[in-house]
């Protein structure tokens, strides 16, 4: 048996989300974490409505503080990893559970990463769009319609593609999706088009930032989304880390590059259960374990001590 460690990104969040965690002894790496940034972060796992939940900081920080609690609290009741990897977001939290990012860096790190991706959506303008049934080479061809303003921004699993764009730009390629047999296109609440052009700005501001930003070698590779393989250097991450805003998520990939490491079991670390959905449409034959409360981990851990080694 061998697993790779996989962490969510935005989107999986919703209110009381950590609240399970509050009282266990990992608890302290949300009061590490207001420690760091002077701010209440404590309400987002445990208070927040959907509302505020939906602002992209907000959703940012919730999601990589309740996986960062339920990695803290796993310890080392797992055997050593294969290799790491995070969709989106859970790029960051990947980086700090293998070692390369201290965790109030990284908490820092995201709380920046997430402030400067929205003032990029907030100065252009753009939403996403799930294209449900679609192969890449529809969602390409749908993308390359709209004369570079709507891009393929997730590549997430076999029929599970997500475009991003101007609103003119993804309008006019939903449209030509439902043309070429795409079964559905489906708006995503979100407050920008992530992971394309549009992000350039914050791109930019994020690669002079990172040079002040210590970033350590690991022993276990961390997976990319940009380009789906693995790495352990640290210094490469500040070119991966900038580019990774304004560059498409290739989970489908990432995912085929840690079974390609040995991976036969993945441990989804956070809430919610969208990475397991994905893996089943991708690569099958591997069994996902969620941890997001610490009864799943119990339960995580005996399931692993009946898998023969």
């Amino acid at each position: 048996m061998s697993i790779a460690i996989v962490f969510p990104g935005q989107g999986t969040q919703s209110p009381g989300m950590g609240a399970a965690w509050r009282d266990h002894p990992a608890w302290h790496v949300v009061t590490d974490a207001e420690a760091a940034t002077g701010e209440p972060l404590a309400e987002l796992i445990v208070d927040a409505p959907a509302e505020q939940l939906a602002r992209t900081r907000d959703a940012q920080l919730a999601v990589l503080l309740t996986s960062l609690v339920a990695w803290t609290a796993i310890g080392d009741r797992l055997p050593a990893p294969v290799a790491f990897a995070g969709h989106s977001l859970g790029q960051v939290t990947a980086l700090v559970a293998a070692g390369a990012l201290e965790p109030a860096a990284g908490v820092r790190f995201a709380a920046r990463r997430a402030t400067l991706t929205q003032a990029a959506a907030d100065a252009h303008p753009g939403g996403m769009a799930a294209l449900l049934g679609a192969t890449i080479e529809q969602a390409e061809r749908a993308c390359d319609a709209a004369d570079n303003r709507c891009w393929i921004a997730n590549d997430n699993a076999p029929g599970q593609v997500v475009i991003a764009g101007t609103p003119e730009g993804l309008q006019a390629a939903t449209a030509v999706a439902k043309d070429l047999g795409v079964r559905r296109a489906t708006p995503l609440e979100v407050g920008g088009a992530f992971h394309t052009p549009l992000m350039h700005d914050a791109a930019t501001a994020l690669t002079a930032e990172l040079g002040d930003l210590a970033i350590a070698d690991t022993t276990v590779p961390v997976v990319s989304n940009a380009d789906a393989r693995a790495y352990t250097d640290g210094d490469g991450w500040r070119t991966r880390l900038a580019d990774h805003v304004e560059v498409p998520v290739r989970w489908r990939e990432v995912q085929t590059t840690l079974t390609g490491l040995g991976a036969t079991h993945f441990v989804e670390v956070g809430h919610g259960s969208m990475l397991a959905a994905l893996a089943k449409r991708t690569v099958a034959d591997v069994i996902v374990h969620h941890v997001a409360t610490p009864d799943d981990l119990e339960t995580m851990v005996d399931a692993l001590q009946e898998v023969p080694s």
